[in-house]
């Protein structure tokens, strides 16, 4: 090509990588695979066996295969994981079909496990042996518990050594452990070099590990020494040696270490990397910045649903699975409900002598059931970043109930207030005052213990905590409300 042509040439547009072409994508994917369903059924409607019609459906299906294709390959394999995850079944496999097998290992890493499921099972063995077979050991581990066991097998057998002990390594570590997510990959060298073999060795190599933004110092037992950040490697003179520039203070994580633990080091310290020492201190691993953002998304999603009792499902799939997930606690929901509707059963005179008392009493179920939330997603909070000791823990339960005391005052004011204006009692105005203070401070209770009772026994602090919240709440706070009213307006 002449310089002429060259300068000719218009300047490659860079692609951008946004959340919301994704969604654009998402729904010019939708509206080709409706278009291609109308012309599989106006072929359908027409006389069985008319060839015409056949080979007009089949043209029109390859058509709309191609633009699909050709939208998925512009796509970052996020993006595309993203496309299968808001896909029915049936058009998630349809769609996966299409992605270029370059992008299949990356897509199955990206997508989330329920969905995973489903695209190995569309999956054959060959085409599942090519996929893992470029995989990092750290990744193959992640996806192997899904894998068939003769496909890992198989794609053992064209790993080295090394890589072999790598993923074994890997897959003996729990799942929420640091071991679990930690990389391979990594660079390491030794303190009597100079800076300039350092530059040297790093230009031989193809290219630098992912998040790279420091290099381990090892001895010749690979036991840590210090690190050397990439920053001070490029700024100082290639003739001083390692050990004069690297950093021998540095956070280090142990491979059994849980990786949310891990997840908080990074956010305080600001980490991009951080290496994995074994108990000789040999360093085995590292774990980068990117593994850590999984952690914590997966952790948020798991908290966001076990507080409703939920656990992570397909939201695409079988009705029989929705009801298996959601049905068990939906029945303890329905029980508290139950019970709460026992106890103003009981005070059904009551009731049925001052019946304004039926319209306010969910008004002190509902402010005391709010009021407990906010204490419990505090706790829960608290809980995961580790600020709860035993020697707070009582600090911290008189605060929270002394400062919903005092939120319970201002608010009880103001629907003591409501209550003398619909009803022109100052008994039941008062009645209403207390009633909320003392469910509120019921909430506040039940806040601080559900979360931390759980913890004390090793379960997920937010599992069903909104559940047995609301059951207390309105269970209480039904039988403080109108066994006041019985004590004091009856």
């Amino acid at each position: 090509m002449t310089q002429s042509a060259a300068a000719q040439k218009p300047p490659a547009t860079p692609r951008r990588l946004d959340p919301e072409d994704a969604q654009t994508a998402l729904a010019e994917v939708q509206e080709r695979l409706r278009r291609q369903q109308l012309v599989a059924d106006l072929v359908h409607r027409q006389e069985e066996g008319d060839a015409k019609a056949t080979l007009v459906e089949d043209l029109v299906h390859r058509q709309h295969e191609a633009e699909l294709k050709t939208l998925l390959d512009g796509l970052h394999p996020a993006d595309i994981a993203f496309i299968l995850e808001s896909l029915p079944k049936d058009e998630r496999q349809s769609i996966w079909k299409l992605v270029s097998p370059e992008h299949d290992a990356d897509v199955l890493l990206e997508v989330e496990d329920w969905v995973r499921e489903s695209l190995i099972e569309a999956m054959d063995r060959q085409d599942l042996v090519a996929a893992t077979g470029s995989m990092d050991a750290d990744e193959l581990a992640d996806l192997a518990p899904d894998l068939p066991p003769d496909v890992v097998a198989e794609v053992q057998k064209g790993l080295t050594d090394e890589e072999r002990a790598q993923l074994l390594e890997a897959m003996g570590y729990p799942e929420d452990s640091v071991g679990a997510i930690m990389d391979f990959e990594m660079v390491r060298v030794r303190e009597d070099v100079t800076l300039e073999v350092v530059l040297r060795y790093l230009r031989r190599l193809h290219e630098l590990p992912d998040h790279t933004d420091q290099i381990f110092v090892v001895d010749r037992q690979d036991k840590l020494q210090g690190i050397l950040p990439l920053s001070r490697l490029l700024v100082s003179e290639p003739e001083t040696e390692v050990r004069a520039v690297m950093n021998s203070d540095f956070l280090a994580l142990n491979p059994l270490d849980s990786d949310a633990d891990a997840a908080g080091a990074f956010e305080r310290y600001d980490l991009v990397s951080a290496p994995v020492m074994d108990d000789q201190g040999r360093l085995i691993g590292r774990v980068t910045i990117a593994d850590v953002v999984d952690v914590m998304r997966e952790d948020s999603q798991e908290q966001a649903l076990s507080r409703a009792g939920l656990q992570e499902e397909d939201i695409f799939a079988p009705v029989t699975t929705a009801l298996r997930n959601r049905a068990p606690w939906l029945l303890f929901n329905l029980c508290t409900a139950a019970t709460a509707s026992f106890v103003a059963s009981r005070f059904e005179g009551t009731v049925s002598q001052i019946v304004i008392l039926a319209f306010l009493m969910s008004i002190v179920a509902g402010i005391g059931g709010n009021s407990g939330n906010q204490t419990m997603t505090l706790i829960i909070r608290a809980l995961a970043m580790g600020r709860i000791t035993g020697r707070n823990l009582w600090q911290l339960v008189k605060r929270e109930l002394f400062v919903t005391l005092l939120v319970g005052l201002c608010g009880s004011v103001v629907a003591a207030l409501f209550a003398w204006v619909i009803s022109r009692s100052m008994s039941i105005a008062l009645v209403m005052m207390a009633a909320m203070i003392c469910n509120m401070l019921v909430g506040a209770s039940v806040g601080v213990l559900v979360p931390m009772v759980r913890a004390r026994f090793g379960k997920d602090p937010a599992m069903g905590s909104s559940v047995l919240l609301t059951f207390a709440t309105d269970s209480l706070g039904f039988f403080i409300f109108l066994g006041l009213a019985t004590i004091f307006l009856l």
